[in-house]
C-alpha cells in the first residue's frame, strides 16, 4: 500500500507533462493548417481556377513553390533542432556537488564555484558578481546560457522559448529562426503582392460568383495580416544580429567583472552577422548550420580581461583587435570553426589537452580557449 502510494503522484505527474507536450504542440498545429489552407487556396483556387494568362499562371506557380519550400525547410528546422546544452565539463562532479550541498555559507559556496570555473571560459557573472550557477542542472552556467523553465534544461545562448515552433531558440537554431522569419515573410508578402489584382476584382465584381472568390479574399487578408507582424518580429531580430544580443540579453545586459555591458559580445556589423551566418556565404540563405563557435564561449569586445581567467603564457602576445569605434579590444576566445561541427556529432565531448606541447600550440594556459584568428 505504501509502495502504490508512492508510485501515485509521480504517475499524475507524469500524465500532466504528457498532456502538457500535447497542448504545446496546438499552436504548431495551426501554424500548419493555416499554410495547408493557404497552398490549396493559392495553387488550386487563384492560380489554376482564376488566373486566365498562361505565362502568369507558371511564373506564379514557381515562384511560390520557391518561397513555400524554403520556408516549410527553415520552419522544420527550427521545430526539430535540438537545442544544445552546456558540455559535460561544466557540469559539477559529484564530491563538487556533495561539497557545494555542505556548505550553507553564500560566500563558501561562491569560493567553490570560482574553483570549479577557474579553468572553463566563462566571462559573464551575475549582476551581483557572483559565478552564474543553475541549482536544477547543476552545472556552472557557460556565457549566455540560461535555464528554460519549458524544457526544463539549461540551454545554450538562448534567446526564447517559442510556442510556435515548441521549442528553445538558443545557440543551434537561431540561424534557422532568423530563415524562418524571413522566408515566412516573403511568403506572405508574395502572396499578397500576386493576390492583389484579384483581391480588387472581388470587389468590383470582376471575379465569378464561385467559392474561389471567398478563398481570394481571406488569402489576401490572411497574408497581409502575417506580413505586418513578421515584419515587425523579423525586423528586431535583425537589429538583435547587428548587435549581436540575444531577446534575453536585451532585455538584461550581461554582466562581466567590470559590471553590466550590453555591448559586450558586439563585434560591429560584419563580425556581428557572421557569429549567426558563418563565414562561408554560400550557406547564408540555407537552413543548415553554418554559426560560428561552439556555443560555450563567444569573443567578447572588452578591454579589461577577467583576472579570473588563465594567464597567457609567456612569449606568446594575445591577439589584439580594433573594434569599429577604434577601441583596442582583447578577444578571449576560442577558435571558432574547428569547434563549429564537434557539438552536433554525438560522441565527442570538449575535453582539456595535457602536455606542454599542446600547450605551446595552442598559445593559452587554458586549452578550451584558443586565439581566434581574424581574416
Amino acid at each position: 500500500m505504501v509502495s502504490k502510494l508512492k508510485m501515485a503522484p509521480s504517475g499524475s505527474g507524469g500524465i500532466k507533462r504528457r498532456c502538457q507536450r500535447v497542448l504545446y504542440w496546438i499552436p504548431v498545429l495551426f501554424i500548419t493548417i493555416i499554410v495547408a489552407w493557404s497552398y490549396y487556396a493559392y495553387v488550386v483556387q487563384l492560380c489554376i481556377e482564376s488566373m486566365e494568362n498562361t505565362g502568369e499562371k507558371i511564373v506564379c506557380l514557381v515562384a511560390y513553390h520557391l518561397f513555400f519550400l524554403m520556408f516549410s525547410w527553415a520552419y522544420w528546422k527550427t521545430i526539430f533542432t535540438k537545442p544544445l546544452n552546456p558540455l559535460k565539463e561544466f557540469h559539477l562532479s559529484y564530491a563538487d556537488r556533495e561539497l557545494l550541498e555542505r556548505e550553507d555559507r553564500g560566500e563558501a559556496q561562491q569560493e567553490i564555484l570560482r574553483r570549479i570555473a577557474k579553468d572553463l571560459p566563462i566571462y559573464t557573472r551575475t549582476m551581483s558578481g557572483a559565478i552564474r550557477y543553475c541549482d536544477r542542472c547543476q552545472l556552472v552556467k557557460p556565457d549566455r546560457c540560461h535555464h528554460c523553465s519549458v524544457c526544463d534544461k539549461c540551454i545554450l545562448k538562448m534567446d526564447h522559448h517559442c510556442p510556435w515552433v515548441n521549442n528553445c531558440v538558443g545557440f543551434s537554431n537561431y540561424k534557422f529562426f532568423m530563415l524562418f522569419l524571413a522566408y515566412s515573410l516573403l511568403y506572405c508578402v508574395f502572396i499578397a503582392a500576386t493576390d492583389l489584382q484579384y483581391f480588387i476584382k472581388f470587389w468590383t465584381n470582376g471575379l465569378p460568383d464561385t467559392q474561389a472568390k471567398f478563398h481570394i479574399m481571406f488569402l489576401f487578408f490572411a497574408a497581409t495580416m502575417f506580413s505586418v507582424s513578421l515584419s515587425s518580429l523579423f525586423g528586431y531580430h535583425c537589429w538583435l544580429v547587428s548587435k549581436n544580443r540575444s531577446t534575453l540579453e536585451a532585455f538584461r545586459a550581461p554582466a562581466f567583472r567590470h559590471g553590466a555591458d550590453k555591448n559586450g559580445f558586439s563585434l560591429g556589423l560584419s563580425k556581428n552577422f557572421r557569429q549567426v551566418f558563418g563565414d562561408e556565404k554560400q550557406y547564408w540563405f540555407l537552413p543548415v548550420f553554418s554559426s560560428l563557435g561552439d556555443g560555450c564561449s563567444f569573443p567578447t569586445c572588452l578591454v579589461n580581461q577577467d583576472p579570473e581567467q588563465p594567464a597567457t603564457p609567456a612569449g606568446h602576445n594575445p591577439l589584439v583587435k580594433k573594434c569599429d569605434a577604434g577601441e583596442t579590444h582583447q578577444f578571449p576566445a576560442k577558435t571558432l570553426r574547428e569547434s563549429q561541427s564537434r557539438l552536433l556529432n554525438a560522441g565527442q565531448s570538449w575535453t582539456e589537452s595535457e602536455g606542454g606541447d599542446d600547450k605551446d600550440k595552442l598559445g593559452m594556459s587554458n586549452p578550451a580557449m584558443t586565439i581566434e584568428n581574424e581574416t
